[in-house]
């Protein structure tokens, strides 16, 4: 599956534990839509990617990629500390300039 550079990034550096690629995905004023919360800019989205990393201990794969004229959404099987493990979850991308401008987590 191809995935375009800023997602595979995203989904690489998650796997890795590595906030720093992971944070070098996203435009410095990107917005992140996660569990019925917003978070905007590089330190509110490190803050919620770090504390889902300790608290969910997940790893996403992706399986299947959509695009449309509303960005690149990515179903991924994603493992961890929760009830529901596995579940499926949808990824929507939206890519501004090479960047992750928003991300927004679907059940």
């Amino acid at each position: 599956m191809q995935l375009p550079h800023p997602v595979q990034t995203y989904f690489d550096a998650d796997q890795r534990g590595d906030g720093a690629a992971l944070m070098a995905a996203f435009a410095p004023d990107a917005l992140v839509k996660d569990e019925g919360h917003s978070y905007r800019g590089h330190d509110q989205i490190d803050a919620w990617w770090r504390d889902a990393k300790q608290q969910y201990a997940h790893q996403a794969a992706p399986f299947e990629i959509k695009t449309d004229d509303d960005g690149i959404s990515v179903r991924a099987t994603v493992m961890g500390n929760f009830p529901t493990s596995p579940a499926t979850l949808t990824y929507h991308f939206v890519l501004v300039e090479g960047r992750i401008a928003e991300l927004e987590i679907l059940p």
